[in-house]
């Protein structure tokens, strides 16, 4: 097994600011894993709070485990032994892809076929990040003009206040009057308990269908109180990473967002999508700063969610791979071999490392 890494360049359309601060361009470490004349390909996401924050940080992590001897190895041992060695979930992401990529072309299925899912039928959220209401006005055709998009996911938990989340909405309310489009929060931990409370009731009376991430990480005693006085669903996604975060929190909310870089990837996804549903739980996949490789992975899992946020890719300019298109509004994951996505210069890519 013959495994590289590349170092590429996202440049986005627009920066994303959330309630912790503001994502620009960032460096994704591409993963290939080359055996019997199929190659799979994964991508992984640097992020602090996923244990790696740089592409040398990723690379590192994974040259750790490749260094231990895998050939032998299924795929399931060898996210053991990644978890063994505490790898840093995000660089695990991108090799626990390209396994799976691997795999799929050499049993010549699609992804989600193979792990026995439907493709999906709910549509993506696109998601607006924090911005005062003029940049709103003129952001949110550039977003939804000429798309297919049917729900836009609004980032909340300004630094500056309620009166800043209260202004920035109804002007998103305002600018979408001409789309027919669902309205979705994300407060990225950006309230306490007693905003958090306040602003579920003033979202439910304006249409929005849930919140997510409406506490801080850390803030978890609080869930519980805000499940029972919200007037909307709540969502987590910092604050529940791992299927085993799911039973300590599963009578306090009403949904989990998993995403494959903070939980290590497809095969953990897996596991947090079964726990999730035995706890009757509601589920959403969504990504972080992620190309049409890593967003076309998670595609495949996305045919028994009940909310997805595939989103990432639509914002960069431009997305250095293909094979995540929207169709009718969905993400839809692809009926080629493996998950479908590939690096357009893939050449110069490999050339130029």
């Amino acid at each position: 097994m013959k495994i590289n890494y590349y170092k590429v360049l996202l440049k986005k359309r627009f920066p994303l600011a959330i309630s912790r601060g503001v994502r620009g361009d960032s460096y994704n470490v591409f993963v290939s894993v080359e055996k019997d004349g199929i190659v799979g390909w994964g991508e992984a996401a640097p992020g602090k709070t996923e244990q790696a924050d740089s592409p040398e940080k990723v690379i590192q992590e994974l040259e750790r485990l490749v260094s231990t001897g895998m050939d032998s190895l299924s795929i399931y041992e060898i996210e053991q032994r990644a978890r063994q060695l505490q790898i840093a979930p995000c660089a695990y992401t991108g090799l626990d892809i390209a396994l799976w990529d691997w795999t799929a072309k050499k049993a010549e299925m699609p992804l989600y076929q193979l792990l026995g899912f439907p493709k999906p039928t709910q549509p993506t959220s696109l998601t607006i990040g924090i911005n005062p209401p003029e940049v709103v006005k003129e952001r949110v055709p550039l977003l939804l003009d000429g798309t297919t998009v049917q729900s836009l996911k609004i980032k909340l938990g300004s630094p500056e206040g309620v009166a800043a989340d209260k202004a920035m909405f109804e002007q998103v309310v305002e600018s979408c009057a001409n789309y027919k489009v669902k309205l979705r929060v994300d407060a990225n931990g950006g309230w306490d308990l007693p905003t958090a409370v306040s602003m579920s009731h003033w979202l439910a009376e304006r249409g929005v269908s849930y919140i997510e991430q409406p506490l801080k990480e850390g803030d978890e005693a609080n869930l519980s109180p805000l499940y029972q006085q919200s007037a909307l669903p709540i969502y987590v996604d910092e604050s529940c990473r791992f299927a085993h975060n799911i039973p300590q929190w599963a009578q306090a909310v009403h949904g989990i967002n998993f995403k494959l870089m903070k939980c290590g990837g497809i095969t953990e996804g897996l596991r947090i999508i079964a726990t999730a549903k035995a706890f009757g739980l509601k589920t959403m996949v969504g990504c972080m700063s992620e190309s049409s490789i890593s967003i076309a992975a998670a595609a495949a899992l996305s045919g028994v969610l009940d909310h997805i946020d595939l989103d990432s890719h639509f914002n960069l300019a431009p997305d250095p791979s293909e094979g995540a298109p929207l169709i009718e509004g969905i993400t839809m994951p692809s009926d080629q071999p493996g998950h479908g996505a590939y690096l357009k210069n893939e050449k110069d890519v490999t050339a130029n490392g």
